[in-house]
């Protein structure tokens, strides 16, 4: 009997580490590699077929050492670009995201999509829905240069446009901080700021030149 009382005293203990040891170790240790924004990104409610094939790219340091973290998602959409826009557009008001009407947004007019800006703390969003990837890759077809040979007389064969449907996502976040639009141009230092004074002329022999020899 003690023998078993002592087993499953053991048992409890041990569990009891694991709970309360190992799993909030574990969670720490992946909130700490996950990227914050891109956990944001995930909690958005929007519909499952405006979020299909989803890929996240990153550069720079979350800490913003040296150079801030560049962040991008890209996603594919089962409904035009319009319907798709006010699904993003919903779920980003929903979490706190307001909309950001700054020139340089979008750089170039945008004729086939969407393009809308986004602030919300310490980050700015662009949100880019437009044609499929399929739509893309139709029109790269009709120059043979731009796809690699895939079909049997070098090019790559068309996509039904009847297949061809949807659209494609794109989330670009960065931190307010390096986000220059919206910001005037910083004024030029004044101390950085001068004239090329004019040479001083002088009657010492040193600075005339030395007869040559002839």
């Amino acid at each position: 009997m003690r023998t078993q009382r002592r087993l499953r005293v053991f048992t409890l203990m041990s569990l009891a580490v694991v709970v309360l040891g190992l799993l909030p170790l574990f969670f720490g240790i992946r909130s700490a590699t996950r990227d914050p924004v891109f956990t944001s990104l995930d909690a958005l409610q929007v519909p499952s077929w405006a979020a299909a094939q989803v890929k996240d790219r990153s550069s720079g340091s979350q800490w913003c050492f040296l150079d801030c973290r560049f962040r991008e998602r890209t996603a594919q959409s089962q409904q035009p670009y319009q319907e798709t826009t006010k699904a993003y557009a919903a779920a980003l008001s929903t979490a706190g995201w307001h909309r950001w009407k700054v020139d340089e947004c979008p750089e170039q007019p945008v004729t086939n999509g969407s393009y809308t800006c986004w602030r919300r703390d310490e980050f700015t969003l662009d949100l880019w829905v437009g044609p499929p990837a399929c739509a893309i890759d139709a029109i790269a077809a009709q120059d043979p240069a731009a796809l690699p040979s895939t079909g049997a007389n070098g090019v790559a064969p068309p996509t039904d446009p009847k297949k061809c449907t949807g659209s494609s996502v794109s989330i670009k976040v960065q931190n307010a901080i390096t986000d220059l639009r919206g910001k005037p141009e910083p004024a030029p230092n004044p101390s950085l700021v001068g004239e090329t004074p004019d040479p001083v002329l002088s009657d010492d022999p040193l600075l005339e030149p030395t007869p040559s020899r002839s």
